[in-house]
C-alpha cells in the first residue's frame, strides 16, 4: 500500500519548489486548453442563443416537429468545422501527454523544460490511438453497467505513462501493462482521487484554478505511477529543488 499523505506532501513540495516552475508549466498548459476550448466552442456552437432555444422548445410543444428540425439544422456544424474540432481535440491529447512528460521529468530531476509540453508530438500517432482505444474499451465496458466502465477506466489509467516511458511499445502492450500494474490497486487509486475531490471541484467552478490544480493533481498521479512502477523510494522521490 502507498502512503497517500506522504505522496501528496511530496507533490506539494514539487509544485512549490521545483525549477523550472510546475505552476508556470500549468499556466502554459491552461492557456493552450483555453484557446482550444474557445475555438472548439466557436466551431461547434454556431452562435445559438437562448431565444433560439426558446423558439425550438415552443415549436416542439406545439407539435410543429418539421419546424423544429428545420430550425435546429441551422446550427448544425459543417463537416469542415467538425474535422477541425476533431484535430483540435487531438492536439490537446498530445499537449496533455507533453504536460505529463514535464511532470515526470520534474519528479525525476531529469532536466525538465517547458519545451516538454511539445514533446508529445514525437509520439503523436500512438498518443491519439491510445486515447481512442481506451475510450472504446471503457465505452464497451460501460454498456454492461456504470461500475464496470469505472473499473475499466482505472484499469487502463497508467497506459499513457507507460507509453511515455516506453515509446517503442505498442498501444495494446501499454494497455495490458497498465492492467497488470493496476491489479490490486484500483481501489487504492480511487481513494486517492476521492481525497483530491476538493481540488477537482475547484477546477470545475473557479475560473483559472487549473493553473494550480492541474500541476498539483498531475504531480500526485505521476508520483503514484512512480511508486507503482517498481522504482526504489530514492529513485521515485529524489526531488531536488536546486536542480
Amino acid at each position: 500500500m502507498i502512503d497517500r499523505h506522504s505522496l501528496k506532501s511530496r507533490a506539494w513540495e514539487v509544485c512549490t519548489k521545483a525549477v523550472p516552475s510546475v505552476i508556470i508549466a500549468g499556466l502554459l498548459y491552461s492557456l493552450l486548453s483555453l484557446i482550444v476550448s474557445s475555438l472548439s466552442a466557436r466551431l461547434m456552437g454556431s452562435g445559438i442563443t437562448s431565444s433560439d432555444v426558446s423558439r425550438i422548445v415552443d415549436a416542439y410543444q406545439d407539435g410543429n416537429y418539421s419546424y423544429v428540425i428545420s430550425y435546429a439544422s441551422r446550427f448544425q456544424p459543417s463537416g469542415l468545422a467538425s474535422l477541425i474540432d476533431m484535430a483540435l481535440q487531438f492536439v490537446m491529447m498530445i499537449v496533455s501527454a507533453g504536460f505529463i512528460i514535464f511532470i515526470l521529468n520534474t519528479v525525476r530531476s531529469a532536466n525538465a523544460a517547458y519545451g516538454n509540453l511539445l514533446d508529445g508530438f514525437s509520439i503523436a500517432g500512438r498518443v491519439i490511438l491510445l486515447n481512442i482505444v481506451e475510450g472504446i474499451l471503457i465505452f464497451l465496458w460501460s454498456l454492461l453497467l456504470v461500475v464496470p466502465g469505472i473499473i475499466a477506466a482505472y484499469r487502463y489509467r497508467l497506459a499513457l505513462y507507460i507509453l511515455i516511458d516506453h515509446p517503442e511499445k505498442t498501444v495494446i502492450q501499454c494497455i495490458r501493462e497498465s492492467k497488470e500494474m493496476m491489479r490490486g490497486h484500483k481501489a487504492e487509486l480511487f481513494r486517492l482521487d476521492l481525497s483530491m475531490i476538493g481540488w477537482l471541484l475547484l477546477d470545475m467552478f473557479v475560473p483559472f484554478a487549473a493553473v494550480w490544480t492541474a500541476p498539483y493533481t498531475n504531480t500526485v498521479w505521476a508520483l503514484y505511477y512512480e511508486a507503482l512502477s517498481n522504482r526504489t523510494a530514492q529513485e521515485a522521490w529524489s526531488f531536488n529543488p536546486d536542480l
